[in-house]
């Protein structure tokens, strides 16, 4: 089941702003907010929680990107930027702050669904990404803290590396907790500083 989709549409030309509205009405969207500037993005991204922003600005500048930078890491939301301005490096810029779909021409209602469709699938594509990464380090990171534990433990206890091994698993059966949380503790009791 398809549900509508809530919109935050940021265009400063008032006259286009209000035709990509009817659009957007008109194809079945639910229009939360529409903002004539850029100013306070974040404020109104986390006020209104839309699924999805459309940006339209004739001249899009680095606070903007700065804005975008800050909702793409405090409240994730794809992004669709329309833009007369296309030149390579600020595309790029644009997407490292958290453009889903940058389209570099203007907004007018026959682009809004597609970009709307682009910008989603990007975003649940990286979204997706992201947390692979982020599962994929702490696994990484999880490895290195039992590791080191056990190092400490053979070095600290004379005890083989399959001894070691044990002791941790051991320790995590009877404390009721990960062996990563044992063995950093077992890190901190050996070097407390670190």
């Amino acid at each position: 089941m398809n549900r509508t989709l809530d919109i935050m549409l940021v265009d400063d030309q008032p006259q286009r702003a209000q035709m990509v509205c009817e659009r957007l009405r008109a194809a079945g969207y639910n229009l939360l907010a529409q903002l004539n500037s850029a100013e306070g993005l974040l404020y109104q991204v986390e006020k209104y929680r839309p699924d999805i922003v459309l940006i339209d600005i004739e001249s899009p500048d680095r606070d903007i990107l700065e804005s975008l930078a800050v909702i793409n890491r405090q409240a994730p939301t794809p992004v669709a930027m329309f833009s007369a301005r296309g030149n390579a490096d600020f595309i790029t810029r644009a997407v490292q702050s958290g453009v889903s779909a940058y389209m570099a021409e203007g907004l007018t209602a026959e682009r809004v669904a597609p970009a709307i469709e682009i910008a989603m699938a990007q975003f649940r594509s990286y979204q997706q990404l992201r947390l692979s990464l982020e599962r994929t380090q702490q696994q990484l990171d999880e490895r290195k803290a039992v590791e080191r534990a056990k190092g400490l433990l053979m070095a600290k206890k004379n005890l083989s590396e399959e001894d070691a091994h044990k002791t941790l698993r051991n320790l995590a059966m009877n404390s009721n907790t990960t062996m990563r949380a044992v063995a950093e503790q077992i890190i901190h009791l050996f070097h407390p500083g670190n």
